[in-house]
C-alpha cells in the first residue's frame, strides 16, 4: 500500500472550510507534514509550534480527518513589543482517509509543538507474507 492510497492531502489555499466563517480574529496557518509508512500504519508528523495538547482538536467526520490547533500570542508584562519576526495564528489541515485505515485505533500524540497522528491499516490493508505449500 503506498501513501498516496492511505491518505490523500488536501491543499488549500483558504484554511476556512467552504461555508463556515472563523471563529476568531487570526491568521490560520496551513501546517506542512511528512508521512510515512510501516507495515502497520501511516504515521503523520506536523509541526504546530505553540500548540498544547489542550488546544488542540482532531477530529473524523466521515472520511475526512481534520487538525484544528489554537495559539495565543504570548503577552510579557512589563514590555511591550516593538518588532515581531515571529506570526502568531492557529493551524488547520485537513487529510482525506481511504478505507485502508482502522478508523477506531487512530492516535494523536501532542509534544513540544510536534503533533503526531497514527493511522493503523486496517487488517485487510497491512502486507502480510503468504505461505507457499508443496504439493
Amino acid at each position: 500500500m503506498t501513501e498516496e492510497k492511505a491518505i490523500e492531502l488536501q491543499k488549500e489555499q483558504v484554511p476556512v472550510a467552504e461555508g463556515t466563517e472563523p471563529t476568531r480574529e487570526c491568521q490560520c496557518f496551513v501546517p506542512r507534514a511528512d508521512i510515512y509508512e510501516t507495515p502497520d500504519s501511516i504515521v503523520v508528523v506536523t509541526d504546530m509550534p505553540g500548540v498544547t495538547a489542550e488546544s488542540l482538536d482532531v477530529t473524523l467526520e466521515k472520511n475526512i480527518l481534520t487538525i484544528n490547533g489554537y495559539v495565543s500570542r504570548m503577552e510579557m508584562p512589563g514590555y511591550g513589543l516593538t518588532w515581531a519576526e515571529y506570526e502568531v495564528g492557529d493551524y488547520q489541515r485537513r487529510f482525506t482517509l481511504s478505507d485502508e485505515v482502522d478508523r477506531d485505533g487512530i492516535e494523536a500524540v501532542m509534544k513540544d509543538g510536534v503533533l503526531r497522528l497514527y493511522l493503523p491499516k486496517a487488517k485487510a490493508a497491512q502486507t502480510r507474507k503468504i505461505d507457499v505449500k508443496v504439493g
